[in-house]
């Protein structure tokens, strides 16, 4: 049986046009998979806005990019 998660389409496009505005796109496809997996992580513990996974997303990328 597989599920697939909606709710982090939105956020996650979100997020992809925040990064191309700012020149960082290379660094989004790199940081896809944990990012992916982060929001994941936040479904799972309850969080459903949209606007708010996408804020934790961004934040989320922003640690991450300092390690690139």
């Amino acid at each position: 049986m597989t599920a697939t998660i909606d709710i982090l389409d939105r956020p996650i496009l979100r997020i992809r046009e925040t990064c191309e505005m700012v020149g960082a796109d290379e660094k989004f496809n790199r940081a896809l998979p944990e990012l992916e997996t982060y929001l994941e992580a936040e479904v799972a513990a309850g969080e459903t806005s949209e606007t708010r996974l996408t804020y934790h997303g961004l934040c989320f990328l922003k640690q991450t990019f300092e390690k690139y």
